[in-house]
């Protein structure tokens, strides 16, 4: 599908899609400059649509509903429609462990070609991409289905098994640098590994290890 926009200036194209692992393996510029610009541009640009479109919330309600509108699970789901992980840049380490899946980067990425929208073309054209790309979680955040899939886990094996036991997560091995550390788990349960995980963060790595054994189990 593509971006859904075309830039004017490519650099800023460029820019946005360079991640940070081939960043630093190339000692060039990464996103994460327009990534924090994209974030505050997409806060703004949602809860200026939501005070528009939902007369009726009050502060609280008008909160949560941008948080779920703005969360990583909503933007990563943005982003994987528009196929936005075959467009990143990302050096050897993320390309080995498949980075051009995990949520947090494909969310990381959509606030960046946010913040490049913007400063290629302004803000009204960023509000047009912003609720074209998030207009399913505009119109019915809960379309944003956030699965626990550590709780899911447990609630599957003690649906099954004979005990009551609980499934550890136990830390396989931690590498990469201060910041951008990487995680290997395994969900162990009865002595046996029953899932791996991976993730920039434990509790990512474990919602994965859980995630591979509850659909090995399902």
């Amino acid at each position: 599908m593509g971006i859904g926009y075309d830039f004017k200036n490519q650099k800023l194209r460029t820019l946005a899609l360079t991640h940070i692992s081939y960043a630093n393996e190339h000692n060039v510029e990464s996103n994460q400059r327009l990534e924090f610009l994209g974030d505050s541009i997409l806060s703004f640009i949602v809860a200026t649509y939501l005070y528009n479109e939902k007369p009726g919330m009050n502060e609280g309600e008008l909160t949560e509903y941008r948080a779920l509108v703005v969360c990583e699970k909503s933007l990563a789901i943005a982003a994987k429609n528009m196929e936005l992980g075959e467009l990143l840049i990302m050096g050897n380490s993320e390309r080995l462990t498949a980075g051009k899946d995990k949520p947090s980067i494909l969310a990381d990425a959509f606030e960046a070609v946010l913040g490049a929208i913007y400063l290629d073309s302004g803000i009204d054209v960023a509000r047009e991409w912003v609720t074209t790309q998030l207009k399913d979680a505009l119109l019915d955040p809960s379309s944003v289905k956030i699965v626990n899939y550590k709780s899911e886990l447990q609630t599957i094996i003690q649906q099954t098994a004979r005990d009551r036991s609980f499934v550890e997560y136990n830390l396989v091995e931690r590498t990469g640098p201060d910041h951008e550390p990487f995680f290997k788990v395994e969900a162990v349960y009865g002595g046996q590994v029953i899932g791996h995980g991976s993730g920039a963060n434990r509790k990512d790595a474990e919602q994965l290890a859980a995630k591979e054994a509850y659909e090995r189990m399902k």
